[in-house]
């Protein structure tokens, strides 16, 4: 059975009474969102054509007797510091950004006087009064300035409001408050010209006082008649705030001293499925969502009269990713934060980018490399700029600060990137007009892409820019990029996103308020917790809590109830209702479970059937299993194509050894760690300067017998060598400070070490002739055990000939130990990581082998360990150190050797993770 909801009823009514006559009637409902489905409502009812009647909101209705245009919030905000400016000495105004701060809070103040209609001196001088007796006991003349401040503040706020309302009404503008004030002075007239008229309202439940007053004096001329929507079961318990403005509009109005109350209706007891679903963290409330969509589905495919209701509008991007694939008709109707805006969000980055390199620029705008990457990597342009090879090309030479425009591959071509990366000048209507620029090439993409979401985000940043265009056009008072930042700052966070839709077929998405006067059968509702659903305790008001209480004004315990009538319902006519809610009590979004839930259970009625459930991530059984990686045929095929053609070098043999699958990652997949700018050197990094000098310097002799006049040319040139190579292989534009200052000299310190201890050697009676420096070794290993000949390669840092025995040389940044590099037997030797520098030492040998009759040594020098010098490989038996590397051990290391590889070829092996 079709359940009637209350719009249905409603359409009813007005047709029973009018029959489809509606040219003298007017529906007044409590917002815009509701009037779609009221006109379907009557569609549903005839099966004529006939004129819809007049259908408008209750703000449409103040609009029309007061004749005041409501500025927004923004608009509002640039009138009032307009005004401020005017009745306040220059020397003692403040800034756009310090005034917003306050004024947001006293424009909302003077909204609710209007609405209540209080009598704004009264309230003023009240408030000054308290202020008076605060500061009793300070004398005038001991007053501090900041007292005195506080003091006039208080005292300036009748003339704020007085010159405020004077320029607004003179503009025949204002704000939501005058505007009601101003209809229930002009109400009588209003009635007379309108007198012919019948207003119908429906669906209220907390109204102001000027709304009170408007309605019950439209009730008392016979042109008006309100219908409720109150469950006599909130209704009857005086304890229920769902009934809270029901009970005390029934009592006092005297309307209802001879007219019945409509409507008071019966839904709430009747039968309910209610299931409480609790779960950490707000994405796995999103994960819910789309779990419980596809169960309704399957009942009801096209998803008619299911609302989803989001009380955290921040869950909004999460739930619609969530969804399933299944759900073809969706509509999303809530306002969503401003502050969440993906698009502000992105301009917020572009904004602080081009801001800061503006303050930093002398002759030039410097941009800081975290705040361009922000920009360039944002998934808004990321496509749309082309910008995966700037980002590249700034990681790969490690520009930290630099001039975007000379980069070479921005190029006039690509018009959109240097909309983003020209450097902004101080002219502000000229930077506006860039925005426009991006915003209109955005939008074009968005639009190629059919991405109406995105879009949304966009246009109400366009509306936020040309509020403030318009502003500096209208004023001129914006003067630096600095007073624009602030002022965008202010006014985006006051602006939200509406999304609006079609809202008559499919899954409906909407917020808590857009839900008014709505009734679905399937009700989902997000972020049932204390703090968010109720909103809890807030006052962003300059008016205490109980001057609140005996003026009039709402306080939080109105805006409770007013909670709890929106939650109450949204369940009153749904048969099945999913609650949830973050169990998390720590973190960022966790909070207490709503007490909406807890009276729920506690108060249960007969016929609701009430399921708790908890879900939670489910944990494995083993935390960290090893991942194992199969030898499939392609991955055979790709070993022996890396060991035919590229070979294995000592480097990923000591890779296999420390971990297969990393091995696996970075060898056969190819998957390097994502480049990144270096703020300051890394270790990597300082190794390649230290080999990059050592190499530049020791070039110009190779082939020959080096001497003290050799080396001495060296250290002379060493220091230059070595910021050359700081530029080359960190960034040329890097300023050498703090700890790059400190790894330039560590840098300098280790070439200067190694150049004296060369030069000792030599004066000692070395003789040494370099042959080689990063020279490329390769051999191919051809076994009968192994399944293929395989290749072996790597870079020798250094080959030199020293007193007639071949000596290949390895320098290492990091800290090597002698122990390292002698071994007491080869058999075993690939089964132990602690042996990694040894076998790489002896696969230099054997790749060496051949190219010489020479005996043959290998050593490390460690620039963490200089004073041992070099670190020769060595085989100890005995106390005896064999420190050549002879053909009999290069025999017993191939078997070794020949055993690791055909583990790395064998099919029936997998790559399998080594765990700690």
């Amino acid at each position: 059975m079709e359940t009637t909801t209350f719009l249905d009823k409603l359409a009813q009514q007005i047709v029973t009474h009018h029959n489809f006559d509606f040219s003298s009637i007017a529906i007044v409902l409590p917002n815009k969102r509701a009037r779609l489905f009221l006109l379907e409502s009557f569609k549903k009812i005839s099966n004529k054509t006939f004129f819809a009647p007049e259908i408008i909101s209750i703000e449409d209705l103040i609009t029309s007797i007061s004749k005041i245009n409501v500025l927004t919030s923004i608009e509002l905000l640039f009138e009032f510091y307009e005004v401020y400016k005017k009745i306040t000495p220059k020397t003692e105004q403040q800034d756009f950004e310090q005034f917003s701060n306050w004024a947001k809070m006293l424009l909302q103040d003077f909204n609710e006087t209007d609405r209540y209609l209080l009598k704004p001196q009264h309230v003023f001088n009240y408030l000054k009064d308290i202020d008076d007796i605060n500061h009793w006991s300070v004398k005038t003349e001991d007053r501090s300035t900041l007292i005195e401040n506080y003091i006039t503040f208080w005292d300036q706020l009748p003339v704020y409001y007085n010159h405020l309302t004077k320029h607004l009404t003179a503009n025949r503008t204002g704000y939501q408050g005058m505007a009601y004030r101003k209809a229930v002075e002009q109400l009588d007239d209003f009635i007379d010209s309108n007198h012919d008229k019948l207003y119908y309202f429906a669906g209220f439940n907390a109204l102001n006082q000027a709304e009170e007053q408007i309605i019950q004096k439209l009730l008392k001329n016979n042109q008006a008649k309100i219908f409720w929507d109150t469950d006599a079961v909130f209704l009857n318990d005086m304890d229920h705030g769902a009934g809270y403005f029901a009970r005390r509009i029934k009592q006092n109005w005297s309307y209802y001293k001879t007219h019945p109350y409509e409507w008071i209706v019966d839904e709430f007891k009747h039968k309910k499925n209610i299931e409480i679903i609790s779960t950490p963290k707000s994405v796995g409330q999103a994960k819910i969502v789309g779990t419980v969509i596809e169960e309704l589905q399957r009942t009801n495919e096209n998803l008619q009269k299911t609302a989803i209701v989001l009380s955290e509008e921040n869950l909004l991007i999460p739930v619609l990713y969530a969804l399933p694939n299944t759900v073809t008709s969706l509509n999303v109707t809530m306002n969503y934060d401003s502050k969440s805006n993906p698009v502000q969000l992105f301009f917020a980055k572009w904004f602080k980018m081009q801001a800061n390199a503006l303050s930093r620029r002398k002759s030039k705008a410097v941009f800081y490399h975290k705040e361009v990457l922000d920009v360039l990597s944002h998934p808004l342009i990321e496509h749309l700029a082309q910008t995966k090879e700037i980002v590249s090309e700034i990681n790969k030479r490690n520009l930290s600060f630099f001039d975007l425009g000379k980069l070479d591959f921005i190029t006039s071509e690509n018009k959109f990137l240097n909309l983003i990366t020209k450097p902004w000048n101080n002219d502000v209507l000229e930077i506006i007009e860039r925005i426009e620029q991006i915003v209109f090439s955005i939008r074009d993409h968005l639009r190629a892409n059919n991405d109406d979401i995105s879009l949304t985000f966009l246009y109400t940043f366009h509306q936020v820019m040309n509020q403030i265009k318009n502003y500096q056009l209208k004023y001129g008072v914006i003067d630096t990029v600095q007073q624009l930042q602030t002022i965008y700052k202010q006014v985006a966070d006051i602006a939200e996103v509406s999304f609006e839709g079609e809202p008559l077929e499919g899954l409906q998405v909407m917020g808590v308020l857009e839900s008014r006067v709505l009734d679905f059968d399937n009700v989902i509702v997000t972020s049932l917790n204390e703090g968010k659903f109720p909103a809890g305790k807030s006052n962003n008001s300059f008016i205490p809590y109980d001057v609140k209480m005996e003026l009039g004004l709402p306080t939080f315990k109105e805006k409770d109830a007013i909670y709890t009538y929106h939650f109450y319902h949204l369940l009153l006519r749904a048969k099945n209702v999913y609650l949830l809610y973050n169990s998390d009590s720590e973190g960022l979004d966790a909070g207490e479970k709503s007490r909406f839930i807890t009276q729920l259970i506690l108060d249960r009625q007969n016929n609701h059937t009430v399921k708790v459930n908890n879900y939670f991530a489910k944990s494995p059984e083993t935390i960290n299993e090893p991942l194992v990686i199969e030898k499939s045929e392609l991955l055979q095929s790709r070993l022996k194509e890396i060991a035919t053609n590229k070979g294995f070098s000592p480097s990923a043999i000591g890779n296999y050894m420390r971990d297969p699958i990393q091995f696996y990652m970075q060898r056969i997949l190819g998957i390097r760690e994502v480049e990144e700018v270096e703020e300051n050197i890394a270790l990597n990094t300082l190794g390649t300067i230290i080999h990059g000098a050592l190499e530049y310097l020791y070039t110009p002799f190779v082939g020959q017998k080096l001497t003290v006049e050799m080396v001495n040319e060296m250290i002379e040139r060493h220091e230059l060598t070595v910021a050359e190579q700081f530029h080359l292989n960190y960034s040329d534009n890097a300023d050498k400070q703090g700890k790059n200052l400190l790894a330039f000299e560590v840098a300098k310190r280790n070439v200067h070490h190694f150049l004296m201890l060369e030069k000792e050697l030599l004066q000692a009676g070395d003789v040494v002739e370099i042959i080689g420096l990063e020279q490329n070794l390769e051999t191919v290993l051809s076994d009968e055990r192994l399944p293929y000949p395989v290749k072996l390669s790597g870079i020798a840092d250094r080959i030199e000939i020293r007193n007639n025995v071949l000596r290949i040389i390895d320098y290492k940044t990091g800290k090597v130990d002698l122990n390292q590099v002698q071994i007491k037997e080869i058999n075993d030797i690939t089964t132990d990581l602690k042996f990694e520098k040894a076998i790489q030492l002896l696969l230099y040998g054997f790749m060496y082998q051949k190219e010489t009759s020479l005996p043959i040594q290998a050593g490390i020098y460690s620039f963490k360990n200089r004073k041992s010098g070099y670190l020769i490989f060595g085989l100890k038996q005995d106390k005896i150190v064999q420190e050549f590397i002879t053909n009999e051990l290069l025999i017993d290391f191939k078997t070794e050797l020949v055993r690791l590889l055909n583990e790395i070829l064998n099919p029936e092996i997998a790559f399998e993770e080594k765990i700690d």
